[in-house]
């Protein structure tokens, strides 16, 4: 039992340095028309981990993938320079950063269910983190600003504008997370790797 333990916490350790080695890799970070990054998919080694070991380990360790974000977004982004008022701050660090990673956790909601379980419980937590980064895009930025040149009624709307804005990088990187994580879902060893009881 220990050494199941000791076990869990060493691979919750090694997906949680894989994920953030993973994502200082932002190959395509200079072609984004708005701004954001699209990382070498950083979020599956922990959805992969959570599939494993259950949401509750899941959520542990994307919450510490969410501290190394902010942390980085507070150092190389220079969060705290934005000019944001105290509360559109608190606001921008839990929903840009805490809630918005922490979520991937949740990636193994479904992990009973097989490979569709595991794909959808991917999808629903990837896309959780979309939804996190609309909101802070819709309440705490509220911001509008020029898309394309014809459609200005797009870029006066902090909805529309917030959707296209998180969309250009979230839509490209859950679809190569999924892409990658049904290619490694399909692989025999994996699926072992996945089934081993907590």
């Amino acid at each position: 039992m220990r050494n199941k333990k000791t076990l869990m916490l060493v691979e919750g350790a090694v997906m949680l340095a894989l994920s953030i080695a993973l994502s200082l890799i932002t190959p395509f970070k200079k072609i984004l028309p708005f701004g954001g990054s699209i990382t070498l998919v950083s979020m599956l080694p922990i959805c992969l981990y959570s599939i494993k070991y259950g949401i509750v380990n899941g959520l542990a360790v994307s919450f510490l993938f969410a501290l190394f974000q902010f942390a980085q977004g507070a150092i190389q982004d220079g969060l705290f320079g934005w000019g944001l008022t105290a509360g559109m701050l608190i606001a921008c660090i839990l929903l840009d950063y805490i809630v918005a990673y922490t979520v991937i956790g949740l990636a193994g909601l479904f992990r009973k269910k097989g490979t569709a379980g595991w794909i959808a419980g991917i999808c629903l937590a990837l896309g959780l983190r979309f939804l996190s980064h609309f909101l802070s895009g819709v309440y705490v930025f509220a911001s509008t600003g020029k898309i394309w040149d014809d459609l200005d009624f797009i870029a006066s709307n902090k909805y529309i504008y917030s959707a296209v804005y998180n969309a250009a990088y979230m839509v490209p990187e859950i679809a190569l997370t999924v892409i990658v994580a049904v290619i490694l879902l399909k692989l025999p060893q994996t699926k072992k790797l996945l089934l081993t009881e907590e």
